[in-house]
C-alpha cells in the first residue's frame, strides 16, 4: 500500500485545531507551544482511537507530522483486513491528509479497494458501483466495522474499504 491520501478536512475529530496548528507552526519564540509535543499528543490520540476499535495489533507505532499532515504507522497485524482498517483509522481523522504505512501482515490476502465517499452517496449506491448489486451494501458495512456504527452514517470525504468480489 505505502502512501494513501485522504481529505484533510474530513474525519473523526480526535484533536483540536489549535493543537494541529501549534504542531505545524515554526518555533518562533520559547513561549510558543512545542510542535513536537503537539505531534506526539496527536499520534497518541490516533493510537488510542485504533485501540478503541479492538483491532489486533503487534507493536503498532504511530507518529504524526502536522506540517505535512502525515501519519506514519508501523507494526504487525494478523491479516490484510486489520491492516486496511488501521490505515483507515489513521486517515479518517480530521487534520490528516497522508498515511504512510509499514505494516507487516502475517496472513497475506487480496487487498481491498478504497473508495472516498462523495455527497449523495450511500452504501447501496457504492455497492452498485463496485459489485453491480445495491443489496450487497452490508458487505461494505461489515468490512468497515467497527469504524462504521450504522449503514446510514457515512459522510463526504470518508474513505471506505471495499472488499474484493467473492467468486
Amino acid at each position: 500500500m505505502g502512501l494513501l491520501t485522504f481529505i484533510k478536512s474530513a474525519g473523526e475529530k480526535l484533536f483540536g485545531k489549535h493543537e494541529a496548528q501549534a504542531a505545524a507552526a515554526p518555533a518562533a519564540a520559547s513561549a510558543a507551544p512545542d510542535p513536537g509535543a503537539a505531534n506526539r499528543a496527536a499520534a497518541a490520540a490516533i493510537l488510542a482511537y485504533i485501540k478503541t476499535q479492538n483491532l489486533a495489533t503487534i507493536g503498532i507505532t504511530i507518529t504524526f507530522d502536522a506540517a505535512s499532515a502525515t501519519v506514519k504507522v508501523a507494526g504487525s497485524v494478523p491479516d490484510q483486513e486489520t491492516k486496511e482498517k488501521i490505515v483507515l483509522c489513521c486517515g479518517n481523522v480530521e487534520g490528516v491528509e497522508h498515511v504512510e504505512e509499514e505494516i507487516l501482515v502475517e496472513q497475506v490476502e487480496p487487498e481491498a479497494q478504497f473508495y472516498t465517499v462523495v455527497k449523495g452517496d450511500n452504501l447501496s449506491k457504492i455497492s452498485k458501483i463496485h459489485y453491480g448489486d445495491p443489496n450487497k451494501y452490508l458487505v461494505i458495512f461489515e468490512a468497515n466495522k467497527p469504524m462504521l456504527k450504522h449503514p446510514d452514517k457515512i459522510y463526504p470525504g470518508q474513505m471506505l474499504r471495499i472488499p474484493p468480489r467473492e467468486s
